[in-house]
């Protein structure tokens, strides 16, 4: 199963693709989409639009996860940042497959086993789990990766998961 993860974002869109084919990872590629700073916003969405969806041609994938945004303090920051992953949840939704989100503790939950994890506790055993000689960079393309073996995690247990923690897992197809 090639699973494609994503942590949105306007400036930089991490992205991570895994095979994870009889309970083994296999890393086809990670990096970041971005977009350049001072560009009205319209021309921006416009470019992750068109970045994503020639980074779904490549991979085809069998699965999107992406993760859902949170907000602690400012969300008026936050605002082109949901409007970005408005744009990236469009292109993954044309592409006909199973597009799931995942917030950041179900993220943490699937990876080090424990919600409340640190970034670099999720970091580091994602980094293991990927058989990766070095850590993912840039921290975009680690969380993405993240995501996309969060998904593989849970995409063999999802009634499961689904039942104990309500609306943890969405295909929003």
């Amino acid at each position: 199963m090639i699973i494609i993860g994503i942590d949105p974002g306007l400036a930089t869109i991490g992205f991570g693709v895994i095979d994870y084919t009889g309970g083994r990872f296999r890393t086809l590629d990670y990096g970041v989409l971005t977009t350049p700073a001072h560009t009205p916003v319209p021309e921006r969405l416009e470019k992750i639009f068109s970045d994503a969806t020639a980074l779904f041609a490549k991979y085809r994938p069998d699965a999107i996860s992406m993760e859902e945004l949170y907000f602690s303090k400012n969300i008026t920051t936050g605002i082109p940042v949901a409007e970005a992953r408005g744009v990236l949840l469009l292109a993954a939704q044309k592409t006909g497959v199973g597009v799931y989100e995942y917030n950041p503790a179900e993220v943490k939950q699937a990876i080090v086993g424990y919600g409340k994890a640190e970034k670099k506790q999720v970091m580091e055993m994602t980094r293991m789990l990927l058989r990766l000689n070095e850590m993912p960079r840039p921290d975009d393309a680690a969380d993405a990766l993240a995501v996309a073996v969060c998904h593989a995690h849970c995409s063999g247990s999802l009634n499961v998961f689904e039942m104990n923690r309500g609306a943890a897992r969405r295909n929003i197809r």
